[in-house]
């Protein structure tokens, strides 16, 4: 099964900062509740993520690449209205992307 670009096209893909990391222990999986926020998208964004072999600390103030503009997906609950992207490692886990720069909150990945 294939997107189309107008699919793609209606999905922004931006960098955001995360601002709160909280445990989730009614996830299946061990997963944190993220808050990020970006300076060009109002409010801020949640997500649920398996990231629970990054300390708390480390993940809080981290630039994320994420995924917007998706119907929020149910979690145990929590409406998760953001995918921030990882690549996978069998040695590392889930390994977040993120720009090798600081750039400005809300900054258009292309």
């Amino acid at each position: 099964m294939s997107a189309t670009w107008e699919e793609f096209e209606r999905l922004r893909t931006t960098v955001g900062v995360v601002t709160e990391v909280e445990d989730f222990p009614e996830a299946r999986v061990p997963a944190y509740k993220l808050r990020s926020t970006s300076a060009r998208i109002s409010g801020s964004t949640r997500s649920s993520a398996q990231l629970t072999h990054y300390p708390k600390q480390e993940l809080l103030g981290r630039q994320v690449v994420c995924v917007l503009r998706f119907e929020p997906k149910r979690i145990a609950g929590f409406p998760s209205e953001a995918l921030v992207l990882g690549a996978y490692s069998a040695e590392h886990g889930v390994v977040l992307l993120r720009p090798d720069r600081d750039v400005e909150p809300g900054s258009a990945i292309g």
